[in-house]
């Protein structure tokens, strides 16, 4: 149950939101009111409620200030403003605050039931929220300290001294490693810059523990071991099988690792397992064979379980770059064929796939010589732009992060095909007639919730290449001139006194009127109250 009070100096409104409103039936609980900002702020500071209610315009300490008192005190708490249709400035006074929502008077119940709907389900997503992360912060206190995690990275790196083992494992209570049998998995995390990148330090921290709390638990359900972290986006889980334990149980555990990996955290993994070994001593050869396994994802993909079978079945042939392969895809660009691009490239990948000899890193330095060639194109068209710059070089970093020879690939060649469709428009002297239907359909559609995508599809070509070819054929960015587009109209509604300023904002394609009036002022210098006063 939320507690809600409520502050207004009009004794009507406070008796009809008291009498008319089913609270209770929303998950709110009234536990006060108050008729002025004074005395509203001394029940606030005593009751300490969920939700806000006030009005905005009061004698003596008006909503605004009282509302400022509130947020430094309790800065949880929901805020939602009660305005008079006239009350432009205290309204964006009121939008200033970061209010939760405001309603207009006369109130009406089903607006004040969506707009309290919305602030119950902020407060319940935030306590959620800080209820996950005070957990998880408990149970990282109690994760495994520094010594225990630097010793399991020398066990599998270097050659440890055998005299000294037993002493270090009963210091670091991992006495559970002194067996017989050994065997090495390494767990990796597909795609690790796109995980972790997105990520704050924290979450990455939390994350890591989530992780490795999941794969001990499945270790511990199915056979002993230990689980740590290498590196960010590398698990080593370090399994004593038994004798009893077969190479099926062994893959059954994988299996599981990654399933649940997949159902509770959204993450793919790679896993490598090596072979056994009797001694800790030689866990760094299962460690290698294991990681081994592992990065055969390049040509395999990922996903997957390997294991050193993946290794020794591999062809080891060695397929040199030849210069004509260049030629013939450098040929297919400049003509703006794609069709013959996607042949060529499919044809060189696939002999590169079988290059297994040579390693990722060759295939990558294909990929670069690929990129800097059609560069070069767009230099001979006078179409190397500062962003087509910026893109190149995104794309140089982008090739060393791709983590499969298909993802490889796939990367190569659409970066291929938005040049390719440059020289398809340039070629064909038709950039002007496509930006022509750009701004046609911006237009008609400025209503909708429009992204690049949409409006790349409304002319049948790619996003990037719309993106790049209108900033480079108008100086402005496509969503400048879908803002352009929106205020322009929004100038024309806001004409007509019938238009209530939300309608305004929701007709011309936002959803928040408080950005819509932020962005309205930075176009046109007004807010959209001021200018229908100043124009109208």
């Amino acid at each position: 149950m939320k507690t809600l009070v409520i502050v207004d100096d009009e004794p009507s409104v406070i008796n009809g939101l008291r009498t008319y409103v089913d609270w209770a039936g929303q998950g709110i609980e009234l536990i006060g009111t108050a008729d002025d900002g004074d005395t509203g702020l001394a029940l606030i500071s005593e009751l300490r409620p969920d939700i806000v209610l006030t009005d905005v315009q009061m004698p003596a300490m008006d909503g605004i200030a009282m509302a400022a008192e509130v947020r430094a005190l309790l800065p949880d708490t929901k805020i939602v403003f009660i305005s008079g249709h006239n009350d432009a400035e205290y309204l964006r006074s009121a939008l200033q605050m970061h209010a939760a929502d405001y309603i207009f008077k006369p109130v009406s119940r089903k607006e004040l039931s969506v707009v309290m709907g919305k602030v119950t389900a902020a407060l319940d997503e935030e306590r959620r929220e800080r209820q996950l992360v005070k957990d998880m912060q408990v149970k990282l206190t109690q994760s495994m300290p520094l010594l225990r995690e630097k010793f399991l990275l020398s066990v599998i790196s270097d050659n440890i001294h055998p005299e000294r083992v037993h002493d270090k494992l009963v210091f670091l209570g991992l006495q559970s490693l002194a067996a017989d049998s050994y065997i090495i998995m390494a767990i990796v995390i597909d795609d690790v810059p796109l995980v972790m990148d997105v990520r704050t330090e924290q979450d990455k921290q939390l994350l890591s523990y989530t992780v490795l709390n999941i794969i001990q638990e499945i270790i511990d359900e199915q056979m002993r071991g230990v689980t740590f972290e290498k590196e960010p986006g590398e698990y080593v889980g370090i399994l004593l099988p038994g004798q009893r334990f077969s190479e099926d149980d062994l893959l059954q555990l994988a299996e599981l690792i990654r399933d649940n990996l997949r159902k509770w955290l959204k993450l793919s993994v790679t896993i490598g397992v090596g072979e056994g070994v009797r001694s800790l001593s030689e866990l760094p050869a299962s460690y290698r064979q294991a990681r081994g396994a592992a990065d055969q994802k390049w040509y395999l993909g990922k996903n997957r379980i390997l294991t050193m079978d993946n290794i020794e079945s591999a062809e080891n042939l060695r397929y040199r770059f030849e210069p004509e392969w260049g030629e013939r895809v450098l040929t297919s660009i400049k003509s703006g064929d794609s069709s013959r691009l996607h042949a060529e490239l499919a044809e060189m990948f696939g002999l590169l796939e079988k290059n297994r000899g040579q390693g990722p890193r060759y295939a990558q330095n294909v990929s670069l010589h690929l990129i800097l060639q059609s560069g070069q194109v767009l230099l001979e068209l006078n179409g190397m732009t500062a962003e087509w710059e910026q893109r190149e070089l995104a794309a140089w970093k982008a090739v060393a992060r791709q983590e499969t020879m298909q993802d490889l690939l796939i990367f190569t060649e659409t970066y291929l095909q938005q040049v390719c469709e440059f020289v398809q428009v340039k070629r064909s002297g038709k950039a002007n007639e496509t930006i022509a239907r750009v701004r046609r359909l911006i237009e008609a559609r400025y209503a909708e919730n429009l992204t690049v995508a949409d409006i790349a599809a409304g002319v049948y070509l790619s996003p990037t290449y719309v993106r790049l070819l209108f900033k480079q054929e108008t100086g402005e960015t496509l969503f400048e001139y879908l803002t352009k587009v929106r205020i322009e109209k929004a100038k024309q509604l806001l004409g007509d006194p019938q238009n209530k300023f939300y309608e305004v904002c929701y007709a011309v394609g936002y959803t928040d009127p408080s950005h819509f009036s932020k962005l309205f002022k930075k176009m046109t210098g007004f807010t959209p109250s001021a200018y229908r006063e100043q124009h109208h």
